[in-house]
């Protein structure tokens, strides 16, 4: 036991652990948990901010048909490329996408760690894109924040929030040592009592969905296992030559990558492989195509099945001979049981398995999780205040953490949603024709929350907090307005996914404005007496930033 135990005991050295170690990495926890949440529904995101394909895509396509005009596009468009990756149309996101290795600039890929790559949306119909369709990277580039953190090398970016994620799980763990009434206390919420109501309502979140917590942070750190612990794989493999490819292929989690012979054959039909690995998975759907050396000898296809209602991330493949179109092997069909786990665990966090329902549990667990983050970091800036009344009534000057904390929580807790919803405007505000729209669409994203960190570091104060949870409200509850005005599709033709996004989006604007009311209400003419009476916290809401 440390000296800092004995002296406070488990409970109250907990109690500064479960503090620290949440405050610390608070702020990027927040960005982490709102992507992630978000993350839930990529698929309908990007359907919803591709208002040009509504009408055209009422009529579902069969899978062949699909996998057979996507192939012929990229014969057309991208011949020469390396690979070609196909994500075939599902129910919830009836298009499909391609991506290829394009040319970098030299020296690109090597400062960000990241490919870069062409993509298509294509009518799955017709093989060609929607005329007039708008480019955009939609739930995925939310997706992709949520580990990636988009400016910055991938590597780094993974390791800082892998970091956050055990700072996170150590909160938790510590949290729940420390609150002794941890349950009862979920069933109480004393309103209007100051640093008793942030304390309240921060228990509420945070037991409410404690399993989801404990869940979607331990198998956070799981997804990328073997990035933060690759001592094992290091010791057998030359990691240094890319021997972590020829690792990842004898776990049998991607076919191994071949080398181009340098004798164009054309490539087989693809009709043909999609019904034979249909066969093989007892007529389920393949969800993904991967070509490695399109139009050469050497030339694979992988089908990754549909995951359907499987826990394990690891979906069975079938790889077929790319010029005669024969089945050459198969992967994931059965798994060693430490795969099966890891596989479980990635399925898990990610829930692709889960049917509608179980998704919107979990989207409500992700949303808790975010008031989790953001109610503890407020409440450690409330409490900080209070504790600090005497001296901010005497010097009228705010200690340097504590206004470094208020103004990056605005910057974070009322930076991110705002950011969030600017970058669905974007989509529909910017020029369908706009050249690199959709970049232009996340610096739209990263400028508006450029914008709100600068704010909160001039002015931390809770007028700043109640005009920007008003801005979100109405950006957020107006966004159905902009969705009719922008799309070409009647009501009735309106897919479901676009019309449930549209009423999330409402909710989530009256969310907003409930929490600008509340900042902004008067204090009742009782508190105004005892606050008259007790100068110094008369003085320190004043200057405030008091949230209560």
């Amino acid at each position: 036991m440390t000296d800092l135990s004995k002296r406070l005991g488990l409970r109250q050295s907990m109690s500064w652990l479960h503090t620290w170690s949440g405050l610390l990495v608070c702020w990027v926890l927040f960005l982490v948990y709102v992507s992630g949440t978000t993350s839930y529904f990529k698929e309908e995101i990007t359907v919803w901010m591709k208002p040009d394909w509504h009408a055209q895509l009422a009529t579902p396509v069969p899978v062949e048909q699909a996998a057979t005009n996507a192939v012929a596009y990229l014969q057309k468009h991208a011949p020469d490329a390396e690979r070609w990756f196909i994500q075939l149309p599902t129910e919830r996101r009836p298009i499909v996408t391609m991506f290829w290795p394009r040319k970098a600039v030299e020296g690109e890929k090597a400062k960000t760690g990241r490919a870069r790559l062409e993509t298509r949306n294509l009518d799955p119909a017709t093989g060609e894109p929607v005329a007039g369709a708008r480019e955009t990277r939609g739930g995925e580039f939310l997706y992709r924040l949520h580990f990636d953190l988009h400016y910055m090398p991938v590597q780094w970016a993974r390791w800082i929030v892998g970091v956050c994620t055990m700072f996170m799980l150590v909160a938790i763990i510590s949290g729940i040592i420390t609150h002794r009434r941890i349950f009862a206390d979920f069933f109480t919420f004393r309103a209007r009592k100051g640093q008793r109501s942030w304390l309240d309502g921060h228990n509420v979140v945070a037991v409410l969905a404690l399993p989801f917590h404990l869940m979607i942070t331990y198998t956070g750190i799981v997804t990328l296992l073997f990035m933060y612990m690759p001592f094992g794989v290091q010791a057998v493999y030359d990691t240094r030559n890319g021997g972590e490819k020829t690792f990842f292929a004898d776990l049998g989690f991607r076919e191994r990558q071949v080398k181009a012979s340098g004798e164009a054959v054309p490539l087989a039909p693809i009709g043909p492989m999609v019904r034979a690995a249909m066969a093989h998975w007892d007529g389920t759907q393949p969800a993904r195509i991967s070509i490695e050396r399109p139009n050469d000898a050497n030339a694979k296809v992988a089908l990754l099945r549909d995951a359907g209602q499987s826990m394990n991330s690891q979906a069975p493949t079938v790889v077929f001979d790319g010029t005669s179109g024969k089945q050459v092997g198969v992967l994931n069909d059965t798994q060693p049981p430490a795969n099966a786990t890891r596989g479980v665990m990635v399925g898990l966090h990610i829930a692709n398995f889960a049917p509608l329902a179980m998704r919107w549990l979990f989207f409500a667990s992700g949303l808790a999780g975010c008031l989790m983050v953001a109610t503890g970091a407020l409440l450690w800036a409330v409490k900080t205040r209070q504790h600090h009344a005497k001296r901010l009534a005497q010097t009228g000057r705010t200690p340097f953490g504590l206004r470094l904390v208020e103004a990056l929580n605005i910057g974070a807790i009322a930076g991110v949603p705002l950011a969030m919803v600017a970058y669905f405007w974007a989509n529909r505000l910017l020029p369908a024709e706009l050249a690199q729209r959709p970049e232009m669409e996340i610096r739209v994203f990263f400028a508006t929350w450029a914008v709100v960190a600068l704010i909160g570091q001039v002015r931390p104060t809770r007028g700043t907090w109640r005009v920007l949870l008003w801005v979100s409200a109405a950006l957020f509850a107006l966004l159905p307005v902009l969705d009719a005005l922008t799309t070409n599709a009647a009501l009735d033709q309106l897919p479901l996914t676009v019309i449930a996004f549209d009423i999330v989006v409402f909710l989530l604007g009256l969310g907003f404005g409930t929490a600008a009311w509340l900042v902004g209400r008067k204090r009742a003419p009782a508190r105004q007496a005892a606050a008259r009476k007790t100068a110094p916290r008369a003085a320190s809401s004043e200057m405030a930033g008091d949230l209560r």
